[in-house]
């Protein structure tokens, strides 16, 4: 377990991992869908965040009531090259990305007025690969053709902002090559908050082809990590990925993957049957994750049945 905790609420994630597992939410783009949300704009669910932020409670709260005890932010995709396609400037788009902390911290404190059970719920900031802002699928690939700085460029300033917006703890999420991990490792150092690296992975490698183990002994090297692990993966994966992350960093795994249906980014739609079962959370746990959950087309009810598969 590493000694880093950042914030008094981010110690107090560490100590609740130290602990046991810690349920994750599920897909935020379904749950906004369900709730009738048009999500076919490039910005995907962060266009809510300029349109509709109430919605973006009423889906965070939605996992919180399910047994969640971490929101993750609508920043995935949300950046400011992306906002600028939409005619916003710098200074607005960064106030939209501390907006997605503020609505997810919202959420928690509605849902614990609500619930009333005592329990403390953290806000996760999500920051996605350079892939998902274009919107094509590339973050199932990596290797995009630009230069560690150039990515150094695109993601230090978003990466800031969030961090300044006060999360509990930084989710670098579905990152897909070494390259990306090693400029996303160097950008969060010595901001003062708490991280978790996750990658998409299949059979032992990363998206781009390289050693899954390559990856987590990368990231594991940054003194903010708290958890490494995989997301938005098949299910079935999730267990050899979490026990190699146990093995090779030492550090606690986090493991949230999709339903194990297959996006198709040409039509912009999901194929072939769901393979999610919240029951094996359990056998995840005991290889060594402590955050997990699920991601894309994985909703509330199945966070529900993964919270009490894991005691959470």
């Amino acid at each position: 377990m590493t000694d880093f905790d950042g914030s008094p609420a981010g110690a107090a994630l560490v100590a609740a991992m130290a602990a046991g597992p810690v349920p994750l939410d599920g897909g935020l783009s379904n749950q906004l869908a369900a709730q009738g949300c048009d999500l076919s704009d490039a910005l995907w669910s962060a266009r809510l965040l300029l349109d509709e932020p109430r919605q973006l409670v009423a889906a965070h709260r939605a996992y919180f009531e399910a047994g969640a005890r971490v929101a993750t932010t609508a920043s995935y995709q949300a950046s400011r090259p992306g906002f600028a396609a939409r005619g916003l400037d710098a200074a607005k788009a960064d106030r939209l990305l501390a907006l997605s902390v503020e609505v997810a911290r919202l959420a928690a404190e509605e849902a614990s007025a609500e619930l009333g059970d005592g329990r403390p719920r953290w806000v996760a900031a999500s920051v996605g690969p350079y892939g998902a802002v274009l919107a094509d699928g590339s973050e199932y690939r990596g290797h995009y053709g630009l230069s560690a700085a150039e990515l150094a460029e695109f993601h230090r300033p978003r990466l800031e902002v969030l961090a300044a917006a006060g999360p509990d703890v930084l989710a670098v999420e579905t990152v897909p090559d070494l390259l990306e991990a090693s400029v996303l490792a160097e950008c969060v150092r010595g901001l003062g908050v708490p991280v978790w690296f996750s990658f998409g992975a299949a059979d032992g490698r990363t998206r781009g082809g390289e050693p899954l183990a390559e990856a987590f002994a990368l990231v594991a090297e940054v003194p903010e990590a708290v958890a490494v692990g995989v997301n938005c993966c098949a299910p079935q994966q999730v267990g050899a990925a979490v026990a190699l992350a146990a093995e090779v960093t030492g550090l606690p795994a986090v493991a949230y993957p999709n339903s194990g249906e297959g996006w198709d980014a040409a039509v912009r739609d999901w194929t072939g049957p769901a393979a999610f079962d919240p029951g094996s959370a359990a056998g995840w746990v005991a290889a060594g994750a402590r955050l997990v959950g699920g991601c894309c087309r994985v909703g509330p009810e199945a966070i529900a049945e993964l919270a009490a598969a894991v005691g959470g």
